[in-house]
């Protein structure tokens, strides 16, 4: 299969050089907004041009971004452009807004499709949000980077979505990991038989056994890493070793809650610069745990690949393709007032993500607990009333027993 293009086949000395330029104007560029005041005055852009010289400077993170959103909305003064500008504007849980642009494979999503072999005379049923959050539209610019057709299909009614995929003669998915399980059992029920051969995932971790399954129906599932603020950030290609850097993004990997890269193959936090021009974001810590991976992958591509999602930082996690936080937690337990503590257990049951909340109190009232863990989690899960004082005391709220290798 041919590359997306030559960016991917450059020796690190290309690269390099590329970097020195790129760097520094991305810098020089950051330097002039709002949003980087106090933190980049003394920075000297031209001296920027390498991934060492990058590390010498502060690390934004997500509760920086939060607050400058909330001081000067809705960008924080981090966007070139003002916010009539964009095509779109999204809003993540925080709530944090991104800015999104229709010029051409913006959120470089389509270097991942190309690389699944996804591309013109496909048919990509898109199975992530379109409402508020970006994810939906990350993807169906990908998708038009490559030249195939999009069904936007979103989340929900899986019956429906098998008959379209049925009469569109869908060949490609796009959606978080487990919910193609779910189409795919679906017309098993309804003996319909469909034509998706590919499987582009992210918003969570793909699971060996759920991949296995996957291909023993004859589906090539790959993932790739992408957030709302950055878009695609690594994904991995065909041979499936590790996780290849997108061209126009710096990864760094870090001793967490700190700004200090960690040696080649040791975990750490992922922070990231964009060269982006609308949205330079200069080392943006992402809260995701991996590792750099030594050597070059087989498929051809010379970037910097890393082990791909280990985990987080903290102690949020992704839950069924949604953040549950610590925070979100400590609402749960003010909300109400006989609930002493509470915990988030994230499992696997049936290749599928499940979250079980234990709530210590006297007050064994589990649906009321339901309706408050919905809401305020902005997902579904088990509820376990637990005796006071029986949850242990190890500073956890939230417990991700889930394997990833």
């Amino acid at each position: 299969m041919t590359h997306f293009d030559d960016l991917e086949t450059r020796s690190a000395e290309q690269r390099a050089q590329h970097l020195a330029t790129a760097l520094p104007a991305q810098i020089a560029r950051a330097k002039t907004l709002g949003g980087y005041a106090g933190t980049l005055d003394d920075v000297d852009a031209q001296s920027i041009t390498s991934v060492a010289a990058l590390a010498s400077l502060p690390v934004l993170r997500k509760s920086d971004l939060g607050k400058a959103q909330a001081a000067n909305p809705p960008f924080g003064g981090l966007t070139t452009k003002p916010a009539h500008a964009f095509s779109h504007v999204f809003q993540s849980p925080g709530p944090i807004y991104e800015p999104s642009s229709t010029d051409p494979d913006w959120w470089r999503m389509g270097r991942f499709l190309h690389a699944m072999g996804i591309g013109a005379g496909d048919i990509v049923q898109n199975c992530f949000g379109y409402h508020l959050t970006p994810a939906g539209m990350i993807f169906e610019s990908g998708a038009r980077a490559v030249g195939a057709a999009v069904l936007p299909a979103g989340t929900g009614q899986t019956e429906l979505q098998v008959i379209a995929a049925r009469d569109m003669g869908t060949t490609a998915y796009a959606g978080t990991p487990d919910y193609l399980k779910i189409i795919l059992e679906k017309a098993d029920e309804m003996g319909i038989t469909l034509s998706i051969t590919r499987a582009a995932v992210g918003g969570g971790a793909l699971f060996p056994s759920l991949r296995d399954w996957y291909t023993a129906r004859g589906i090539t599932c790959l993932q790739c890493y992408a957030t709302a603020d950055l878009g695609n950030i690594a994904y991995e290609s065909p041979a499936a070793e590790g996780m290849i850097v997108d061209e126009n993004v710096i990864v760094e990997i870090v001793t967490p809650g700190t700004g200090n890269p960690v040696p080649d193959g040791e975990v750490g936090e992922i922070v990231v610069t964009t060269l982006n021009p609308d949205y330079p974001l200069i080392r943006f810590a992402t809260g995701d745990m991996s590792a750099v991976m030594e050597g070059q992958s087989p498929c051809g591509r010379t970037n910097m690949r890393i082990k791909g999602w280990m985990g987080r930082a903290d102690q949020t996690t992704k839950i069924k393709g949604m953040f549950v936080r610590p925070e979100q937690v400590a609402q749960l337990v003010a909300h109400h007032p006989e609930i002493t503590r509470a915990r988030i257990i994230a499992t696997r049951e049936a290749e599928q993500d499940m979250m079980t909340v234990k709530i210590e109190t006297a007050t064994p009232d589990a649906d009321a607990y339901a309706q408050s863990v919905s809401q305020l989690l902005k997902l579904k899960g088990r509820i376990e009333v637990v005796e006071p004082d029986s949850l242990p005391k190890d500073g956890l709220v939230i417990e991700d027993l889930r394997q990833y290798d």
